[in-house]
């Protein structure tokens, strides 16, 4: 998953990721660029999950 295909459907995917982890605020997925590795930092705290578990689960919204 590239900035770029993140960057294209961020706010459906963002929508589906608060259905899926009730826990998730606004601010958990704020998506700015340059900062996406701190924002995955932040899903990965919150969720307890692997870099690549992240990825896997965006990548299959």
């Amino acid at each position: 998953m590239n900035t770029t295909e993140l960057k294209g459907n961020w706010h459906e995917q963002k929508g589906k990721l608060k259905q899926q982890f009730a826990t998730l605020t606004d601010d958990d997925l704020t998506f700015e660029e340059g900062k996406k590795e701190e924002m995955m930092g932040r899903l990965q705290k919150k969720l307890g999950k692997t870099k690549d578990e992240l990825h896997k689960l965006i990548s299959g919204l």
